[in-house]
């Protein structure tokens, strides 16, 4: 009897050690725990794959120079390799841009940089500019071996594009600086798009005309005899030597880099990378460039090198930009919208 009684205490004591065994009770529970852990890291992960959702970008370029810049982003926004979901419109004229721009119908646009002024002073600051992308692609060409340089453009008449804009100003500029009239002592004929200009120099025995790249490579294969006699941007070098000439820029609404300022910071990544790449592989971009519908792709690969095509953001755009902007309002204050912009005009997106 004493020992049965010593075998149910011992048999109870063991069952008291095994209950409160700490070891025993965290097994029970840890299936569970380690459940809940695996649901939320489960949950972090789904997150993390899910892409953040891009924005919606209306994009607008000239056939030119600003819009060979961008081919390489265009491709990679129809192959859905773009940060953003980006519209492009290749326009013949800034006549096309501006209304749309002021508009709200563009959210980014490369104009002349002039124009760029004259749109920040006539709506309060609501445009600026992010990026310069296109330095001096002006030249004079002839037809009958009559100019070969700026005193043979007296008496003559001067086919030209970019009436209101920079080839018109700067056109004047560097004439009153060699002591020509631009009002008097030749004839400057606008035409709005410089395919106009082509089927003029075709037809005439003599003729002479200002053109910007990739026209002026246009012009050389279909027009017989035509000469590229002056470029317009060694000749601004000579009477303004702190500056060259800024021929476009990249503009923004500010009120879309306001509400967007992290699409518009991914936009100038991929817009810089677009132009350096056009300016390392020039016959891949030339085929670009005709894809979408710039100009041919056989025109395109003569044309970009002497395109000057660039890519200047942040605080190094402001001094050049300054000193452009300044000269273009001592020669005509209209030229940039009446009064020389403030500094803010420059959209620096830190």
């Amino acid at each position: 009897m004493k020992k049965l009684i010593i075998l149910i205490l011992a048999a109870v004591m063991l069952l008291s050690l095994v209950s409160c065994d700490p070891k025993t009770q965290n097994d029970s529970s840890a299936p569970a725990a380690e459940s809940s852990g695996s649901a939320e890291s489960a949950e972090e992960s789904k997150e993390a794959s899910v892409p953040a959702e891009k924005t919606d970008i209306r994009v607008a370029g000239l056939k030119g120079p600003t819009s060979i810049g961008m081919v390489k982003l265009m491709r990679d926004a129809e192959d859905g390799n773009a940060a953003n979901n980006y519209e492009f419109t290749v326009a013949g004229s800034a006549d096309e841009v501006t209304p749309k721009l002021i508009k709200g119908e563009f959210d980014i646009a490369a104009i002349p940089a002039n124009l760029a002024a004259v749109l920040y002073n006539n709506t309060d600051g609501e445009i600026r500019i992010i990026a310069i992308n296109t330095l001096g692609v002006l030249y004079i060409v002839e037809k009958g071996g009559e100019v070969a340089k700026l005193e043979d453009l007296k008496g003559k008449t001067i086919y030209a594009t970019g009436k209101g804009s920079t080839p018109e100003y700067t056109l004047r500029h560097i004439l009153e600086k060699n002591g020509i009239d631009p009002d008097k002592d030749v004839t400057i004929d606008f035409k709005s798009e410089p395919s106009e200009v082509v089927p003029l120099l075709k037809k005439a025995e003599k003729a002479v005309a200002m053109l910007p790249q990739p026209y002026v490579t246009v012009a050389s294969a279909n027009v017989e005899g035509l000469n590229t006699v002056i470029d317009l941007n060694a000749e601004w070098g000579k009477v303004e030597s702190d500056t060259g000439i800024i021929t476009g820029v990249t503009v923004v609404r500010k009120a879309f880099a306001d509400e967007h300022p992290e699409a518009v910071k991914e936009f100038l990544k991929e817009y810089g990378a677009s132009v350096e790449y056009v300016n390392a592989n020039v016959e891949d971009a030339a085929a670009l460039v005709e894809k979408y519908g710039i100009v041919a792709a056989a025109v395109a690969k003569k044309a970009i090198p002497q395109c000057n095509i660039t890519f200047i953001s942040g605080n190094e755009m402001k001094t050049p930009l300054s000193v452009y902007l300044g000269v273009l309002y001592e020669a005509n204050a209209k030229s940039v919208g009446g009064k020389l912009p403030g500094d803010d005009i420059c959209l620096v997106l830190e």
